[in-house]
């Protein structure tokens, strides 16, 4: 498996002084999964929990919605011309009656750690309908509660500790209580991580639940929990204008500069009791 980190030699300049010293910084790598043996995208993502970030991924794409859906995931070897495996790409096989992604879902290929949405062929690929109804979720959170998480996402990510370079989403419950963390340096991956392993517990749909983003909320990120049947996304930046349009018309409680006590809610208010 690759490595979450990579150690540099670098010079430090501050008050006139050079110091060499070495600094910890977020591994890049790309990962291409294939499914039946057929390339769908290559992401460039932080290497750890892979199986879980190509689970998370089929379920934002509308594929897979079940944990019996996957009937296995494995690292494909010999991935280098030496024989050697990078853990790189990954293939997952289906189960006998689920159907194989649509040729109008694939990405071109690659896609950046900054924008997963970029290598879409169209927008209207990502329209992809969900399986659940958000906006029926009865949720309903206490505002002091939704001003905890981002204070309890902070604490737990590691990596970023230690390199000050990843994105990261966090699950929690109606009572603000953490049940899964991932960092990556694609904030869509880390998204996807979190939905990968709700997938292999056996969870989804994440009913009642809230996913909290250290960055901003993207069209994609929206998308991400209206198809894992999440009722409320929450993060600590600012929103786009698409995240607020399918936030609205998926019934999705979209929560935005998340800082503190003060907070904007941009859809569904009336998930948020003062």
């Amino acid at each position: 498996m690759g490595r979450v980190t990579s150690r540099y030699r670098v010079v430090r300049m501050a008050d006139g002084v050079a110091t060499a010293r070495p600094d910890s910084l977020a591994a890049e790598e790309p990962l291409e999964i294939r499914v039946a043996g057929r390339p769908l995208t290559v992401t460039m993502r932080t290497p750890g929990n892979d199986f879980d970030l190509a689970r998370g991924f089929l379920v934002s794409e509308g594929v897979v919605a079940a944990y019996s859906d996957i009937a296995a995931i494995r690292y494909c070897a010999g991935a280098t011309a030496d024989g050697v495996n990078t853990y790189n790409v990954l293939d997952v096989l289906l189960a006998d009656g689920v159907a194989l992604p649509d040729v109008s879902l694939e990405r071109n290929f690659y896609t950046t750690s900054s924008c997963g949405l970029c290598g879409k062929a169209s927008l209207e690929a990502v329209r992809t309908i969900s399986k659940w109804r958000v906006d029926r979720d009865p949720l309903r959170l206490n505002a002091a509660t939704i001003a905890t998480l981002p204070e309890k996402l902070r604490a737990a990510q590691r990596v970023f500790d230690r390199t000050g370079g990843l994105h990261a989403a966090a699950l929690f419950d109606a009572s603000g209580d953490l049940w899964c963390v991932r960092e990556d340096v694609g904030r869509h991956n880390a998204v996807d991580k979190v939905v990968g392993w709700a997938l292999d517990e056996g969870r989804l749909p994440l009913t009642g639940t809230t996913l909290m983003v250290s960055g901003r909320a993207s069209f994609e990120l929206t998308q991400k929990a209206v198809m894992a049947g999440i009722p409320v996304l929450a993060a600590v930046s600012a929103p786009s204008s698409l995240a607020v349009d399918l936030a609205s018309q998926s019934g999705l409680t979209l929560v935005a500069f998340l800082r503190g006590d003060s907070m904007n809610v941009y859809t569904r208010p009336d998930r948020i009791k003062r």
